[in-house]
């Protein structure tokens, strides 16, 4: 859909499907298979400057916003790569965006060339085993010691961190129960993720899952890592601002994967829909299927104007939160429809692995609980839209 988008989103449009049709469902299948990253279809989009778009030129980016980013993680989903939606979200999400916004001119020189040219990879350790969607109740801690501080905690759920060379900690360097108010506390810090695996303080531990095993999700162990003040991403216990800008930019790329999945899954539904007969004609003739599969078409187009809106929003500065709960949440919902009747739609044979539909099927389930689960979206969207008493 090309209304009201950019030359440069257009360009990056065409420029990622290139690269993506080099790796068609079989070699997503093969990696999700194997647990193996998918490092061909990475490297291709980073000599391409497809990752580092985001990242300002002086630091060998593409200069250019969340919107193009958006347009190329949907482009890369919507080819079969599902799975590679979370390329985008770890390093131009976490990495770029958060350093670009918030970072020092050092760290900016120091880390953005790397993440641009896909020779940096980073993390986000936000999520604990007793805070999910309550962030701030999280215990992590760092404690200042000189010049440095001291980073204890667990973290669970943690993406890369088999790749990861940096992972922001998200900590709290006053506790939840004694700050006031309790958004205070809150201190982002760039850990060196192998420096602390090399020194012992740090270790993570392989979660088995379902679905999505083109990277690791891991429990973090944070055992007194030590990190420089130099490595605290904005300011001591005002992090919670930080937090936000980190936040909402997954929210909107995570909805941009929705869009490419629900995209993906409709084109292999409607393929198999045309060639597949029975009682003598092919099945897509049936409204049973076509209307579904129509109606679902119809909400994706919707899915991806809320998305393009908030990651405009986003660039322009502007207030951009409730337009990225309300893209996330149309955008997991409307992939799995999509994939959920793709399943439908094959049948018994979509249970197969000769097809792709399992993959994606597992792939979409997941984007329901994150990176935030859509019972706390509907919340803030009945408090903060519609302005209901607060739920929680």
């Amino acid at each position: 859909m090309d209304f009201d988008l950019p030359d440069s989103a257009l360009a990056v449009r065409d420029g990622v499907r290139a690269v993506a049709a080099k790796y068609d469902h079989e070699y997503w299948s093969r990696c999700e298979e194997e647990h193996r990253f998918p490092a061909e279809v990475y490297q291709d989009l980073c000599d391409g400057g497809w990752i580092g778009l985001s990242i300002p030129e002086e630091y060998g980016g593409g200069g250019q916003g969340l919107l193009e980013l958006v347009v190329a993680n949907e482009t890369l989903c919507a080819s079969g790569g599902t799975a590679g939606g979370f390329l985008y979200v770890l390093n131009p999400g976490f990495g770029a965006t958060t350093i670009i916004r918030h970072g020092t001119e050092e760290q900016k020189q120091r880390l953005l060339p790397g993440l641009a040219s896909g020779e940096i990879h980073f993390a986000l350790g936000l999520t604990e085993p007793d805070a999910g969607s309550n962030a701030i109740e999280i215990s992590t801690s760092a404690r200042r010691d000189g010049d440095d501080f001291l980073i204890k905690g667990q973290k669970v759920w943690i993406s890369n961190m088999e790749n990861a060379d940096w992972m922001i900690a998200v900590t709290r360097t006053i506790p939840a129960a004694e700050a006031t108010p309790r958004v205070n506390g809150f201190t982002l810090f760039l850990v060196p993720v192998k420096e602390a695996l090399a020194a012992g303080t740090l270790s993570y531990t392989p979660i088995p899952k379902m679905g999505t095993n083109v990277l690791t999700s891991s429990q973090v162990f944070l055992d007194d890592v030590r990190v420089p003040v130099d490595n605290v991403i904005g300011e001591v216990d005002a992090g919670f601002g930080v937090l936000w800008d980190v936040l909402n930019p997954e929210r909107i790329i995570a909805a941009s994967g929705g869009v490419g999945g629900a995209e993906a899954a409709l084109a292999i539904a409607a393929d198999y829909a045309r060639e597949r007969s029975v009682f003598g004609r092919s099945i897509g003739t049936n409204q049973a299927i076509q209307f579904p599969l129509a109606q679902i078409k119809a909400t994706t187009e919707l899915a991806r104007l809320m998305t393009y809106k908030a990651a405009w929003l986003f660039d322009q500065g502007r207030p951009c939160g409730n337009e990225a709960n309300v893209a996330k949440l149309t955008g997991a919902q409307v992939g799995w429809d999509a994939a959920n009747q793709a399943f439908q739609t094959f049948g018994g044979m979509a249970y197969s692995k000769e097809y792709p539909v399992e993959r994606l099927f597992r792939d979409a389930r997941i984007a329901k609980n994150i990176p935030v689960a859509e019972e706390l979206i509907l919340a803030h969207i009945g408090t903060s839209m519609l302005g209901l008493p607060k739920s929680y």
